[in-house]
């Protein structure tokens, strides 16, 4: 009976970690702004999100599966500024971004500025694995999503009504700022800090050792002009190597482009053996964060260790793993 209990016990030591973390956006996320009805409500979507994801990986599935089932349940929630609830840009239309990278070899997917693509990370998907190129955009990817029998809707499919009341809040903002001097940069600056952030994202390691990485976003409230944030851009939003962590971000997206706030935490865990969880802070509260850049990351290494940071005042998140229970968070 001892030699069977240690022979357990050290099968048990041995198993292969596995682990997934999401997050749906980082921001202004006050716990006074929410009725009890409300944060249940947002607390239940993000454990569903998490729990299937780590159902794939614990019935012996591949990190990319996990983290695309996890993305496509926050998509397909208005809750979240990603897919069925992304923002209006100032026309009052929908322009979507996303990317995943697989961290076993460091391919990758990304579109940006899509339009009728029901769940944006799927397209990113497909441009990883089934095309010799890494970003597609606009009119471009959407044609691509044709050919691979991606599920398209109707742009309307995205319409919701407080996405729309947050839409003309921005524009009356934006117009009393503009007013006589046509300064976007000065009117973009004014606007609360909530309407430029919002995102969703999963990261994950299998029994396999497998890292992954996914973003998906409605981008920013009024945007213009084209504008693409993070989300897509491998090395700022999103980033996945075996040798050292998978990262997806959520925050003000210009800053986490200017300070390849992805690709820097995996930089550190690996070339100075930084753990992710003092990587993370260093990137999070350093630097980009003295300059004004605000959000969050999740991240997740080869042990199966998880870390969380945000230097906002809450970020919609969750984690589990074989060692750990799961843990769902939305205020600081």
């Amino acid at each position: 009976m001892l030699t069977l209990a240690c022979t357990g016990a050290v099968a048990k030591h041995a198993e292969q970690p596995i682990a997934i973390a999401i997050h749906g956006g980082a921001g202004t996320i006050e716990k006074s702004r929410f009725t009890p009805e409300k944060e249940q409500a947002y607390r239940a979507k993000l454990q569903e999100a998490v729990e299937a994801g780590y159902k794939v990986l614990e019935n012996g599935g591949d990190s990319l599966d996990a983290i695309t089932k996890a993305i496509n349940i926050l998509e397909d929630s208005p809750f979240f500024n990603a897919g069925k609830g992304a923002v209006y840009t100032y026309d009052e239309s929908h322009e979507l971004d996303a990317s995943i990278m697989d961290g076993r070899n460091r391919q990758a997917g990304a579109i940006s500025g899509v339009k009728h693509v029901k769940n944006p990370i799927n397209l990113a998907r497909e441009v990883m694995d089934s095309s010799v190129h890494v970003m597609l955009s606009g009119e471009g990817a959407e044609e691509f999503a044709k050919k691979q029998g991606v599920e398209l809707v109707k742009s309307d499919y995205f319409n919701t009504p407080d996405r729309y009341k947050s839409l003309l809040r921005a524009k009356e903002k934006l117009r009393q700022k503009e007013s006589g001097t046509k300064n976007y940069q000065a009117a973009h600056q004014s606007l609360p800090v909530e309407l430029k952030m919002g995102t969703v994202g999963a990261v994950a390691v299998d029994k396999h050792g497998n890292l992954s990485a996914g973003t998906s976003t409605g981008g920013m409230t009024a945007k213009r002009y084209g504008r693409v944030g993070d989300s897509p851009i491998i090395g700022a939003g999103t980033f996945a190597d075996n040798q050292s962590c998978a990262v997806s971000a959520t925050g003000h997206g210009e800053y986490f482009i200017r300070y390849n706030v992805a690709a820097d935490i995996c930089a550190r865990v690996e070339y100075q053996n930084k753990s992710i969880e003092q990587a993370g802070k260093e990137v999070i509260f350093g630097p980009m964060f003295q300059s004004g850049g605000t959000g969050g990351v999740i991240i997740v290494d080869s042990q199966g260790n998880i870390s969380m940071p945000f230097n906002t005042k809450g970020m919609y998140r969750a984690r589990k793993s074989n060692s750990t229970p799961t843990y769902v968070g939305i205020f600081k």
